[in-house]
């Protein structure tokens, strides 16, 4: 980075950015593979139902886990929001800054600091950006950027791509 820069909006943890955040930034996969455990637990419910003499809540039990869970993957995007929603922080204003020494988030709850040295990669979306650093992954919505810490993200971005060029 050549000049100091330094960037700060404050926005709201809602239902829209809940579903923003997880839209972007999850790969949902809705394929066979993915409802295999389901499967599992259903064929082994009804096959305990039908030709075994183990109790019948027991079996139908087993079977009903296997519905639920194929309920939860295909229904994975609204639960997951939901939850958010049911938490403590939701509704809650969030102030996020874009500085010389990383990315802050601040809220009533939570303060967060991701230092630019320990970001390993940048990941830009239809709608913002997936950052990732030793502690995980976080997003950032395009809506709490300006056009001058879009153009930072990028020059990071760049910056990154050109370091791991260079160490392989």
């Amino acid at each position: 980075m050549t000049t100091p820069f330094s960037y700060s909006h404050t926005f709201t943890l809602d239902k829209d950015h809940f579903n923003e955040c997880y839209s972007q930034s999850v790969v949902n996969d809705q394929s066979i593979k993915a409802y295999f455990k389901a499967i599992i637990l259903s064929v082994f419910g009804i096959l305990l139902v039908l030709f075994s003499d183990v109790n019948p809540y027991a079996a139908w039990f087993v079977f009903a886990l296997g519905i639920l869970e194929a309920i939860s993957i295909y229904y994975r995007q609204p639960w997951w929001v939901m939850r958010q929603l049911l938490g403590k922080s939701a509704k809650g204003d969030v102030t996020l800054i874009v500085d010389d020494k990383g990315i802050a988030t601040n809220s009533f709850y939570i303060k967060n600091m991701v230092l630019w040295q320990n970001i390993s990669a940048f990941k830009k979306t239809d709608l913002g950006w997936v950052i990732s650093h030793e502690f995980g992954n976080n997003y950032i919505s395009n809506t709490c950027l300006s056009s001058e810490a879009i153009a930072l993200f990028e020059e990071y971005q760049a910056e990154l791509v050109a370091k791991k060029s260079k160490e392989t």
